[in-house]
């Protein structure tokens, strides 16, 4: 598959994802197979006002063809957005959100709800395509609603614009991340674009990756938040989708080491209150699902410090392995 110039074979992609994909998580899902990350969504306006808090969202992991999403409403201001963003990132292209459901961002036009006004939309992809020399990207939804499901035109608006790839997560905004996702329409999507369609929705196993890929023909899959504390879930799908047995989850023991590691990289990037506070949600997902584990996700809640860290993660590998 080409992104623009770039070229990646058998796309896995980890979803953006704010509070959650940042570059100390994205640089463990490229090492575990991910071979396209993409950052948190970061507000255009905001770079044009020189956040630092926001530019500081950019930082590019190695290990995987990376981009840097931006959102927003205004082309002029969409297009200065993006020109620092990469500026910022060095970033390998550049994607825009339009497909984030939640209220304070989709209420306002941004994110899903651009689906609302496929006119601006279009506006504004070739506004920022005309801005940046990476490939530009962008990832929607079905619609706003099931009333209103404008997806096939709205990804022909977005391709006459001069995008390079599309994401299409199969719910609209009005589902937010409940019932099914409707792997039907994106391969509709696929059948009728020339340029890469990248299907996101349900991929939560690598036998998830493989049929969603098959079902709906498209260049790739986008997996989010079955990601949450599994990162192996990349390489499960690499071998999945290579035709090759699928390889077990690490050890506990081993898990745990990932997840240490994580932090670590996390207190590099942002210093040691914000890492541990963000550990709480991370370490508490590394241990979805292992038994007797309620005394330690209860010790995570409390994280303050690196030592805090470390001292669970010896506990958890001295008592649940």
């Amino acid at each position: 598959m080409r992104i623009g110039n770039i070229e990646v074979n058998n796309p896995l992609i980890l979803g953006p994802m704010a509070g959650v994909t940042d570059w100390a998580f994205r640089t463990i899902c490229a090492e575990l197979g991910a071979n396209i990350t993409v950052t948190e969504m970061v507000s255009s306006r905001a770079l044009v006002y020189r956040d630092k808090k926001s530019a500081a969202l950019l930082r590019k992991n190695e290990g995987s063809v990376c981009g840097a999403q931006i959102f927003g409403n205004d082309p002029e201001i969409m297009a200065q957005g993006a020109q620092l963003a990469m500026e910022i990132s060095g970033a390998d292209f550049l994607d825009i959100n339009m497909g984030c459901p939640m209220p304070k961002i989709a209420n306002s036009g941004d994110g899903c709800g651009l689906m609302r006004t496929p006119e601006l939309a279009q506006r504004i992809v070739e506004s920022v395509v005309k801005a940046v020399d990476v490939p530009v990207t962008v990832k929607c939804r079905l619609g706003w609603d099931k009333g209103s499901i404008n997806v096939l035109e709205f990804t022909q608006r977005m391709e006459d614009a001069g995008a390079a790839m599309l994401c299409v997560h199969g719910r609209t905004r009005s589902m937010l991340y409940t019932g099914k996702a409707d792997w039907d329409t994106i391969a509709k999507v696929k059948q009728q674009r020339s340029i890469p369609v990248i299907a996101n929705g349900d991929i939560d196993s690598a036998e998830a990756a493989v049929r969603c890929k098959k079902w709906t023909g498209a260049d790739g899959v986008m997996i989010g938040r079955a990601t949450f504390g599994n990162p192996w879930i990349f390489r499960q799908s690499k071998a999945a989708l290579g035709g090759e047995e699928v390889p077990e989850r690490p050890v506990l023991s081993k898990r745990v080491d990932v997840a240490v590691r994580q932090f670590e990289l996390a207190f590099e990037d942002k210093g040691e209150h914000i890492a541990c506070l963000e550990a709480r949600k991370h370490f508490a997902w590394y241990l979805r699902g292992v038994a007797y584990a309620n005394y330690y996700k209860e010790q995570i809640s409390g994280i303050k410090s690196m030592e805090d860290i470390y001292r669970i993660a010896e506990g958890i590998r001295r008592d649940l392995q």
